[in-house]
């Protein structure tokens, strides 16, 4: 007779019974097998099969109704007990009431009874403990300790009872009349917490739990900061067990660990070692897991493998004693640190960091007291509101741009964003470059537009004239914090930017916009170099313009004069070593020798055309060369050898001011002088006092 066994095991499939069925009938397999098929064997079995099924079905469909019979009767029987069980609770519940009432009768009367006796004996035990605490009070008046109490080590629970409350008095006191005492109670205080910080330790080590807990009670009421007690310090202890924990990657597998390492000295030491556990765990949660979790999702992909690991740490988290309704505790936990991420993720995010872009700038010209104006207005304007002093962005005070600061925070924060754009959950595979890419251009118009390029329109419009008097150069400080930002732009685009779209055709215009950016900006921040470098020269030419006298190279007394550089080479030297040591500081690479390059072009163009402003006697001549070799140690300080060739023939060409006219023909003919134009030389030649009397000029016939 055929069982529900030999049905097959489960999950039954008809069509593998069938051909199981086929393959054990004589005769029923297939063709080219042992036996020759034999259709109406098979038919016969399939008949006889069939008819075993219905003699198995209703076997079983008796059995459940004989089943189904049982469950009702039993379910009434149940039903009587529950009503006989609930009339007994009813009488229960009454006599409860009765014996409830009664018990709370005898506590009022218990109470009032206590509360009488209080009364009497407070006032009594207050008046005693004043009398002690008065008499260990004049003793750190008197300066000597008499009390055994802090003579002998034995008692150091009674002394530090006795010192809390003497140093909880001696902050009422006035600090004039009670310093002395105040300073004595107060060594005295930290003297006994150092002492028993030193025994909590040394039982520790000891695995003196008896004694730990002991200690540990008492110097719950001292403000201890030692690193061994902060470990057992109830407000502490969850900030320092996390410490030093996570050494690994796996923060999961750590913070099991870490909690099973704890959960043993805390359950010995404290005395509600559930509150403390449960503490801890939500500190955890709350203060590490939350905050790693964006970390963590760089490793797990997709993310929620990190939501099933983090409810497996929960589970087993379950094993310590963390308070009756633990699963609810920690179920809420982790609601909590992954309630944020939602599937709308990556829109939530841009529309963040447009906010926080928005929030930034605008916080930041308002501490300037600067309102931002639009872009592409011309220059003039903004430069007659710098002028007056209405655009803080370059106060009076000599304040500057300050680019980096501002935008560093909001690099990290884009940083973050984007690798948190590589997990799938929170932004499709598919959508990776595309996100990335919207990722990048809101970095672009923030950063790039709307504060670095409007700062260098400002700073554009802020240099002053060529022809100003002591003007103050700020552009080359928006350059150097300009050129900071571009290097931290230029990372996070090859660092977190192009991995994720380096496959796709996004890759093509993130480099031209990129391109295009950079290229945009160079052109200003090269407009600006080149009007501040004309401004250095202008400069140059105020203080070579007002400190050089014609008689400096005339003097009146050629036998009275001392062979030194003038006042006004003085000061444009000075100002030229401060102007390349910002320029040295403002620029990086290739960029300092090319600005450096112009700069010192410039500045040799300026003292070749002064210097031939002037005529020069023979000791003129030598003030001369004196002032041209200090603009040529000047000259050394830009480390560029054109610019020391320029000043080495600048120096030549003075030695014509001064050489004997019978050895013009041979200095002309030297090595630095002899590939220039005669032009130049005859030039230089005419600026002698004595070029018409000696007849100079038949040398250069």
């Amino acid at each position: 007779e055929l069982t529900v066994p030999q049905l097959g095991p489960e999950p039954f499939d008809a069509d593998e019974y069938i051909e199981r069925l086929a393959w054990r009938t004589p005769g029923g397999g297939s063709k080219g097998g042992a036996e020759a098929f034999d259709p109406k064997r098979l038919l016969e079995e399939f008949e006889n099969h069939i008819e075993e099924l219905k003699h198995l079905d209703e076997k079983i469909q008796r059995r459940v109704e004989k089943l189904e019979h049982q469950c009702h009767r039993e379910a009434k029987e149940f039903a009587h007990k529950v009503q006989d069980l609930q009339r007994s609770n009813q009488v229960a519940f009454q006599h409860f009431q009765e014996l409830d009432e009664h018990i709370s009768y005898v506590a009022t009367k218990v109470c009032h009874l206590g509360d009488q006796l209080e009364g009497v004996n407070t006032p009594r035990q207050r008046a005693v403990e004043a009398q002690r605490l008065m008499t260990y009070f004049n003793e750190f008046l008197d300066g000597e300790l008499r009390s055994d109490v802090f003579n002998n080590p034995e008692k150091i629970k009674e002394a530090a009872d006795i010192i809390q409350k003497l140093h909880l008095i001696a902050q009422e006191l006035p600090f004039d009349r009670f310093a002395d005492v105040k300073a004595k109670i107060a060594s005295k205080y930290h003297d006994l917490e150092r002492q028993l910080i030193q025994e909590f330790t040394a039982a520790q080590r000891r695995g003196e739990i008896g004694r730990m807990r002991e200690v540990a009670a008492v110097l719950l009421h001292f403000k201890v900061t030692h690193k061994h007690w902060t470990h057992f310090d109830v407000s502490i202890l969850k900030e320092m067990c996390v410490i030093g924990a996570y050494m690994r990657s796996d923060v999961f597998e750590d913070t099991a660990l870490l909690c099973q390492r704890v959960n043993k000295q805390v359950g010995e030491v404290f005395q509600s070692p559930e509150t403390v556990m449960a503490k801890l765990i939500q500190n955890i949660f709350e203060n590490k897991l939350q905050h790693l979790i964006p970390s963590i999702l760089n490793f797990l992909k997709p993310w929620q493998p990190c939501v099933s690991r983090t409810t497996a740490l929960a589970s087993k988290l379950t094993e310590f004693n963390l308070g009756s309704d633990k699963h609810t505790f920690l179920s809420k936990l982790i609601k909590n640190i992954f309630s944020s991420y939602l599937e709308s993720y990556i829109e939530m995010e841009k529309d963040y960091l447009r906010t926080r872009s928005a929030m930034i700038l605008q916080r930041y010209y308002d501490s300037k007291n600067h309102q931002k104006r639009p872009q592409g207005g011309g220059d003039a304007p903004r430069f007659r509101e710098v002028q007056q002093g209405k655009a803080a962005m370059l106060p009076p005070t000599g304040e500057t741009i300050t680019l980096h600061a501002v935008h560093l925070c909001r690099v990290l924060r884009v940083n973050q964003v984007l690798s948190l754009c590589v997990v799938n959950q929170l932004s499709d595979p598919s959508d990776l470059p595309k996100n990335a890419f919207s990722i990048f251009l809101l970095l672009v118009e923030h950063l790039c537009v709307d504060h670095i390029d409007y700062a260098l329109e400002i700073g554009l419009s802020a240099i002053p004239s060529a022809d100003a008097k002591n003007a103050n150069l700020y552009f080359l400080d928006v350059v150097q914090q300009a050129n900071t930002i571009f290097h931290l732009f230029d990372k996070q685009f090859n660092d977190h930017l192009m991995p994720l779209i380096s496959s796709s055709p996004k890759l093509t215009e993130c480099l031209h916009k990129k391109k295009e950016v950079i290229e945009q900006m160079e052109v200003k921040l090269d407009t600006g170099i080149d009007r501040t470098l004309n401004c250095m020269v202008g400069q140059m030419k105020h203080i070579l313009a007002t400190e050089q006298k014609k008689t400096d190279f005339r003097p009146e007394d050629e036998n009275n004069v001392m062979i030194q550089c003038t006042a006004a080479c003085s000061k444009v030297c000075v100002y030229v070593s401060r102007q390349v040591e910002r320029v040295r500081k403002s620029m990086d690479g290739k960029n300092v020798d090319t600005v450096l390059t112009e700069l010192g072009v410039r500045f040799h163009r300026l003292i070749h055309e002064h210097l031939q402003q002037y005529s020069y006697s023979s000791m003129g001549g030598m003030l001369a060369i004196c002032d041209v070799a200090d603009y040529r140690k000047s000259a050394k300080d830009f480390r560029v050898p054109l610019v020391l060739q320029l000043f080495d023939t600048l120096h030549a060409l003075c030695n014509l001011l001064v050489v004997a006219p019978d050895n013009l023909k041979q200095v002309c003919s030297g090595e630095q002088l002899t590939n220039l134009d005669r032009n130049l030389l005859h030039a230089f030649v005419q600026l002698r006092v004595d070029y018409r009397q000696a007849r100079l000029g038949r040398h250069f016939s």
